[in-house]
């Protein structure tokens, strides 16, 4: 356990930030299994709404710091690579 004032601070902090980024992180996750499960499915329209849904929620969980930038941009890259083979497929 801390003993410091600032120690005990930074603890307080370090478990606001903990389970601020769990949310988001949880967040980003869902709607990528979204995305995953309307492509399994074969619906295009589903699998394009998801997507749409996924991108800005990826880009949003890379802004708060939660994940880096470009771990974001390869996600979002598979999953609109992904979609655009299950379209160019049917």
């Amino acid at each position: 356990m801390a003993n410091h004032k600032s120690a005990e601070k930074r603890n307080r902090q370090s478990q606001v930030r903990r389970l601020r980024n769990r949310t988001i992180t949880t967040r980003m996750k869902n709607v990528m299994k979204d995305v995953d499960t309307a492509i399994a499915t074969g619906s295009q329209e589903d699998a394009q709404a998801a997507l749409k849904i996924a991108v800005p929620v990826i880009a949003k969980t890379a802004s708060k710091g939660t994940i880096h930038k470009k771990n974001a941009s390869r996600k979002v890259s598979r999953l609109t690579k992904r979609v655009n083979k299950m379209q160019a497929s049917a």
